[in-house]
């Protein structure tokens, strides 16, 4: 249920304290009426904050009314998108749509004494800190003040799967699941820890009083072709979240401060959404930093830091895959929350991964050994799914089953990918069903 037009008093309320302040700093005078409106409002307020969705919330995170003045503020641009407009007018230099602490106080006209209390109701061990209210990407009173997931879906009545849109990222489909992974005991151990530190944030940082962190990050590192986007999805998937794909191409500007703006648009977009955020072949962009020679290497570190911030305050889990891992700068790799090596697959996994990938429904003769397969063709995950489907759409072309002439031909087409000079050697058992004709075929 959208709870946004039950909540109008609190809109309408905020609406007017910020054209209040408009006019204050103007130097015009308020209008009498508009005082007494803002009166009624405050009591409106007071009598619907006794109520659900309000009540609930409340009660549940022990929130006073400052609490309650700071979460609304932080909710009206959800609610209302004209107030957003409103805040940036409000607060020029700031691109945010977003409060600040420093406008929040200015709208509600707060003295000194005040002012002290009501930053210790945004410290890191406050009721709306605690319980995932509000995020805070810096203590800084002109850095905006974000609200929550947790606090659209109590206050709003959101739901996860209202639609999102984030610039420089696209939503990638997620089916995997723990059964189509094809990963040693250890890997699946780490993923499933790694779901841990959200699953179970609430109990260890509000019921167990654990330092509030961002995140979690972390990195899959391994070869090319061993699963680590697969896993992803199928972390995705077992969160019942979609997964967003980060493309870092867009998002990289040779610009100086166009990486950093469109950076802050990405997470500002994502801030307070159910989702993971995935961070494809990470290598180029969290590479060994090298020496500062001139003012555009000493940018490009600061790029690189500035990501990595915003990617650790990040109120939700975040994924980064590497083929490189020795290329990554150490001191990036120690604030990760987990970091899962992919290995190469052994035989016994690439002839699971051959009998996942050959379609179900397809027939094949009776020598399409799997574990011929996975001992005399050293492939990874992702080659043998595109041999085993590449073999599937040979078959079904000469109307036959599936065979090992036309598994050899689809493995020789994926192994000619890589470039280079071609060895039949590779094909081990298999080269003797390797077509002559093929073999000439230049890729």
């Amino acid at each position: 249920m959208n709870n946004c037009a039950l909540l109008n008093p609190e809109w309408e309320r905020i609406d007017l304290l910020g054209t209040s302040l408009a006019a204050t700093r103007r130097g015009a005078d308020i209008p009498e009426e508009m005082g007494q409106r803002l009166g009624a409002l405050q009591q409106e307020v007071l009598t619907l904050r006794n109520q659900p969705p309000w009540q609930t919330i409340v009660k549940d995170c022990n929130l006073d009314q400052m609490d309650q003045d700071i979460l609304a503020c932080s909710l009206a641009p959800e609610a209302e998108p004209r107030l957003g407009w409103m805040y940036q007018e409000l607060q020029p230099g700031i691109t945010s749509t977003y409060p600040t602490p420093a406008l929040i106080r200015e709208m509600f006209v707060m003295g000194g004494e005040e002012s002290a209390v009501f930053s210790q109701r945004l410290s890191i061990n406050s009721p709306l800190m605690k319980n995932s209210l509000i995020e805070r990407h810096s203590a800084n009173n002109y850095h905006p003040i974000h609200p929550s997931s947790r606090a659209c879906s109590g206050l709003l009545g959101w739901s996860s799967s209202d639609s999102i849109t984030l610039p420089g990222a696209i939503e990638t489909a997620v089916t995997g699941t723990w059964n189509d992974l094809v990963l040693p005991s250890y890997c699946i151990q780490s993923l499933r820890e790694f779901m841990l530190w959200v699953t179970h944030r609430k109990q260890v940082f509000q019921e167990w009083q654990g330092r509030v962190t961002g995140g979690p990050v972390a990195l899959f590192s391994g070869p090319s072709g061993t699963g680590k986007t697969f896993a992803a999805e199928v972390v995705a998937n077992a969160f019942e979240r979609p997964l967003f794909r980060v493309d870092l191409g867009l998002l990289v500007s040779k610009y100086i401060g166009e990486t950093e703006k469109n950076l802050n648009a990405l997470f500002d977009a994502a801030h307070g959404k159910d989702i993971v955020l995935l961070f494809d072949e990470a290598d180029s962009l969290f590479g060994k930093r090298g020496e500062v020679k001139d003012a555009h290497d000493r940018y490009a570190n600061m790029e690189v830091s500035h990501l990595l911030s915003r990617i650790e305050r990040h109120q939700g889990p975040c994924i980064l895959t590497s083929n490189l891992r020795q290329y990554l700068d150490s001191a990036f790799v120690r604030r990760f929350q987990m970091v899962i090596e992919f290995p190469r697959p052994d035989a016994a996994a690439r002839a699971e991964l051959w009998r996942l990938h050959i379609p179900s429904g397809a027939p094949c003769d009776g020598d399409v050994d799997l574990v011929l397969l996975g001992n005399e063709l050293i492939l990874t995950g992702g080659q043998i799914r595109n041999a085993a489907l590449h073999a599937a759409f040979l078959a079904a072309g000469e109307s036959s089953a599936i065979n090992l002439t036309h598994v050899a031909r689809a493995v020789w087409t994926e192994l000619a990918k890589a470039g280079g000079e071609m060895m039949i050697e590779s094909l081990g058992k298999l080269a003797q069903y390797l077509p002559k004709e093929a073999i000439n075929v230049e890729y």
